[in-house]
């Protein structure tokens, strides 16, 4: 099969060729060969439009434009046979301007002259059938092809007569490779294999065909349909009936059997300029969009975050007898905004022509998440709160108040007596049930203070400002060579301090100058730090299952948690809430714990304890068997905590609503083992609400930029 523009190609009679103008809704009849024709394709241009279609005796290239004017005139159109007896050809494909075709007829790619029989070429090495081959439009004589035998080489043809081999993959997977694209913006390839594999590589020159990202489209449709089945439930009947396909494509009935998921068609989408009159767009309109096209349905797949779009699923449409495809086409233009696709049936002989809106197909699900997602997290703090001191514990959960600096409490502390003119001692007022509500209603003097404080405490790295890549200095920390599992720099960037596998903490200037104090104490190697948002203090976990709180003016740690508190070893702790709780891991939960520091010692009472500890709750992580990264914000008052699994899924907490809020699956192919959060100042001018709002995550696979808002 085949489209163009206005046109779709496709066999009549099996050796017939049928032209059907979709503008006009007139067929043109082109017959030439003896054979089953098994490999179609246009043109790159318009003016004149070839098409080119080869079985297993010949290829033959016709001009659509004379074909038409023969028929016209009362002849019979013919084309010009460029090549005969080449074999099985699965695939043909017309340089960029038109004066060559790429045929891959068994192992062998074979260069032919669009415009006389002439073999410029013969291009082998594959070990088995060559499935696709693109030419590269921004390097000259460059042609990219895969094969059966599960590699992609990448060629480059100088006179015709000699060929040189840039680049040759090894085997990517098990199952064959059956298609092929070429993203001219991102300069990448794109292939695609019999079981629904996706893989991208980079082009670019000096990236080496290094694999950017690879996409199990079987669980990209599965979490794409759970997502409209749990929207759908969210915004009422009309949603349950529509998504109700969805989730029920995805349950098999007792006794079938689960098929593969052929790759067969990869095509640009028209994506953006389908959504050009309307004001709200719903996606990037940097991002590039390509179709996949399926045995079962065709999908849209995201190039910058590599999700799912849209899905339409060919069994939705008790009109369209095919449920399963063997071949498909599409159009690379969207015409009035909508796209044109060619699917053959996998048992029957029968074609069926489809007119897909992009608009409203993409409009429908993206309704759908919109509506689901609308109270999936609550609000996140957007302000600093000047001072706060915990009052009580209700139901194991902290509740906090808060009052502005400079204003003095009107409510004194009286015993509680029955007299309208004196006031209890706190019990005025029903009781605050969230576990986190903090007072916004700050006077815009307060405001200012603490801003101007900010400014002279903390350094922002300047905007104008290059990233820093440049070598500056290095220090050997031990005498021996030791390993150093953790560092972490203060909050004002003066001290970093240093946990290593010698059982030490290390605390050095920002220069690196000298060491700024050592603190020794455990029993393992240290394989966590974290500093206080005061700068005052540091803890410390280590893989002997202790925590230990050390004063930065003194050597001796000022509280230590012993290992009767974890049942694992700890990992991950740090202050939380402006130095109001401590986080930290334990296996396959965090825990919330509230502390008192106290670093002064009494002569007389030196074995009483001055320093306390106390568990608030534990949060496990859903279906994991340990944590792998946990993050979250001590700058300023935030609720959100985020963690990250051995399951390779990412789960984000609220702590004002003491629950998970949201669960992302198959974030990397690895598991993850950084999250990093935007800790910049909420009392930015210049981009306030983009704070707190974007996360990165980083794995053996990559790293990913991730919205807080659309959990995408």
């Amino acid at each position: 099969l085949a489209c163009s523009h206005h046109h779709c190609a496709f066999p009549v009679g099996r050796n017939e060729l049928c032209v059907w103008n979709t503008a006009t809704a007139q067929p043109l009849y082109l017959s030439g060969h003896h054979c089953s024709i098994s490999a179609l394709s246009f043109g790159s241009k318009i003016n004149p439009l070839l098409v080119c279609s080869a079985s297993h005796e010949r290829v033959i290239v016709w001009d659509l434009d004379e074909c038409t004017q023969k028929v016209q005139e009362g002849f019979m159109p013919r084309g010009i046979v460029i090549g005969t007896l080449l074999g099985m050809v699965l695939h043909i494909r017309f340089s960029p301007d038109d004066q060559q075709v790429a045929v891959c007829a068994g192992n062998q790619i074979y260069m032919l002259s669009a415009k006389n029989k002439a073999i410029l070429a013969e291009l082998d090495g594959h070990l088995a059938p060559v499935t696709a081959a693109e030419f590269c439009t921004w390097e000259k004589s460059m042609l990219i092809s895969v094969s059966e035998d599960r590699t992609f080489k990448a060629r480059k043809v100088w006179d015709y007569s000699t060929s040189q081999l840039i680049y040759q993959s090894g085997i990517i997977t098990a199952f064959p490779l059956l298609s092929l694209l070429i993203n001219e913006e991102n300069r990448q390839i794109i292939t695609g294999c019999a079981e629904g594999q996706l893989w991208i590589f980079s082009l670019i020159s000096d990236h080496n065909y290094r694999c950017i990202t690879h996409i199990n489209l079987k669980k990209e449709q599965e979490k794409f349909c759970n997502k409209l089945w749990k929207s759908g439930k969210e915004i009422g009947s009309e949603g349950q009936n529509n998504s109700k396909l969805c989730k029920t494509d995805n349950m098999r009935p007792e006794g079938s059997v689960e098929t593969s998921l052929p790759i067969l068609l990869i095509e640009h989408c028209d994506f953006l300029e389908c959504f050009h009159n309307e004001e709200n767009t719903y996606s990037s309109q940097n991002a590039s969009y390509f179709w996949i096209g399926t045995s079962t349905g065709l999908l849209i797949i995201n190039l910058a975050n590599f999700e799912l779009e849209a899905f339409l699923s060919y069994r939705d449409y008790r009109d369209l007898s095919i449920r399963i495809a063997r071949s498909c086409a599409l159009t690379r233009k969207a015409a009035n905004g909508k796209v044109l696709c060619l699917i053959t049936s996998m048992f029957e002989d029968m074609i069926a022509v489809l007119e897909v809106n992009l608009a409203t197909l993409v409009r429908k699900h993206s309704d759908f998440l919109l509506c689901g997602n609308e109270k999936s997290l609550s609000v996140i703090a957007r302000y600093r709160i000047i001072k706060c001191f915990l009052s009580m514990l209700v139901d194991g959960f902290c509740k906090l108040n808060y009052f502005p600096t400079g204003v003095k409490n009107t409510v004194k502390d009286k015993p509680l007596v029955f007299h309208n003119k004196i006031k209890s001692s706190g019990y005025t007022a029903a009781p605050r049930m969230t576990m986190f509500s903090p007072n916004t209603n700050l006077r815009r003097i307060d405001v200012l203070k603490w801003k101007t404080s900010c400014k002279c405490k903390n350094k922002e790295y300047p905007l104008e400002s290059y990233p820093p890549i440049k070598y500056v200095k290095e220090i050997s920390v031990t005498c021996k060579p030791t390993p150093i599992f953790c560092v972490q720099y203060s909050g004002d960037g003066e001290l970093l301090a240093c946990g290593q596998a010698d059982k030490t903490v290390l605390i050095f200037n920002s220069n690196l100058t000298n060491a700024h104090n050592v603190f020794s104490g455990h029993d393992g190697a240290v394989n966590s730090v974290g500093w206080s948002h005061d700068r005052k203090w540091l803890v410390s976990a280590s893989e002997d299952r202790t925590l230990r709180f050390w004063s930065v003016c003194n050597k001796e740690p000022a509280l230590i948690l012993g290992k009767e508190k974890f049942h694992k070893m700890v990992c991950f702790p740090q202050f939380y809430f402006i130095d109001t709780f401590i986080l930290l891991c334990c296996g396959a939960e965090f825990h919330l714990l509230s502390f008192h520091l106290d670093a002064t010692k009494d002569d007389l009472k030196r074995y009483i304890p001055r320093s306390a500890c106390k568990l608030v709750q534990k949060f496990p992580m859903t279906s994991a068997m340990e944590i792998t990264s946990l993050s979250a914000v001590n700058e300023f008052y935030s609720y959100i905590v985020l963690t990250a699994g051995s399951n390779r899924a990412l789960e984000v907490f609220d702590l004002n609503a003491g629950c998970s809020t949201a669960v992302i699956q198959e974030v990397h192919v690895r598991s993850v083992h950084q999250i990093c959060q935007n800790k910049g100042s909420s009392f930015s001018t210049q981009h306030p609400e983009a704070y707190n709002l974007f996360l990165t995550t980083a794995a053996g696979d990559g790293i990913k930029l991730w919205d807080l808002r659309t959990l995408r």
